[in-house]
């Protein structure tokens, strides 16, 4: 009886804990690399980005996100980017789904707009630190052929 009461009351604590990080007005911030050799279209073979965001729990498990953004390619800096973009997370298991769009500017003088859809998930070191892989594919509105990507991220994450 002790020890069933024990793994109730620790699944409580445990449960409550993973609960709390998605809570309405939660602050956020992440750096993340994308592509790393990964990503792929049909203009470039090998390119990554380098990708800062910050984000607001507007309700419970739902976020939206500022993001700026560069990529690398062909020996030389490629592009910049800005966006928005909305997280939904799933609470019981640490997944997050999230569609977004972004102006992409590349040094050629394109510009792009593209939709970004989303799926990762959140490994939390502690109660405010995650280190989150996800898989996104930035599908162009301007030239989808040839500037829509797909792509595999990492980034770190921190909750206030």
């Amino acid at each position: 009886m002790k020890k069933l009461f024990l793994s109730m009351l620790l699944a409580a604590v445990c449960t409550t804990s993973a609960f709390a990080q998605f809570n309405k007005g939660r602050k956020y911030v992440n750096a993340s690399l994308a592509g790393a050799g990964i990503s792929y279209s049909e203009r470039d073979d090998f390119s990554f980005g380098l990708g800062l965001n910050a984000g607001y729990m507007i309700k419970d498990n739902w976020m939206v996100l500022g993001e700026f953004g560069v990529d690398y390619s062909d020996s030389k800096w490629h592009s910049l980017s800005l966006g928005a973009k909305g997280r939904y997370y799933v609470e019981q298991n640490g997944l997050f789904l999230g569609a977004g769009v972004k102006w992409l500017h590349e040094y050629k003088n394109v510009n792009d707009i593209q939709i970004t859809p989303e799926v990762g998930y959140c490994f939390f070191l502690n109660k405010n630190v995650t280190i989150e892989p996800s898989v996104y594919y930035d599908m162009s509105l301007t030239d989808f052929a040839d500037y829509s990507k797909f792509g595999v991220k990492i980034g770190v994450g921190v909750f206030f």
